[in-house]
């Protein structure tokens, strides 16, 4: 499975971006798929996470009510839609990848993982 991860950019804050996860594999069922994030100088974070076929979704306290994630089984890709942005958001964001339907947290429970796409968020 190769994930690849677009959409990062330069935004001000309380803008807003749509990050995109293309999933190379034959079939995208089954699949959780989660995007997390690592700021500059800090560990990577869990930022949310959506079960086959989207039923069960998490999300950190931290972008709750203002990140939703979804999926698109029919183009194999996961979307995050980023609102209300802020400085502190600005990380390089991860989409990742497991083959089992439990939604979960833990970055080491994914097996896959993107190349990741940078978000900058300015004050």
């Amino acid at each position: 499975v190769q994930l690849q991860a677009s959409g990062g950019g330069l935004v001000q804050a309380g803008g807003s971006l749509r990050l995109s996860c293309a999933a190379s594999v034959r079939t995208f069922s089954g699949y959780t798929m989660a995007w997390f994030r690592q700021a500059p100088g800090k560990e990577r974070e869990f930022v949310a996470a959506i079960s086959w076929p989207g039923g069960s979704i998490l999300y950190a306290d931290s972008v709750k009510g203002r990140f939703t994630i979804s999926r698109d089984s029919a183009k194999n890709t996961v979307y995050l839609q980023m609102n209300s942005l802020k400085p502190e958001d600005t990380a390089v964001y991860y989409c990742a990848a497991r083959r089992y339907r439990v939604v979960v947290t833990d970055a080491g429970k994914f097996d896959y993982w993107g190349q990741g796409t940078k978000v900058t968020v300015s004050a």
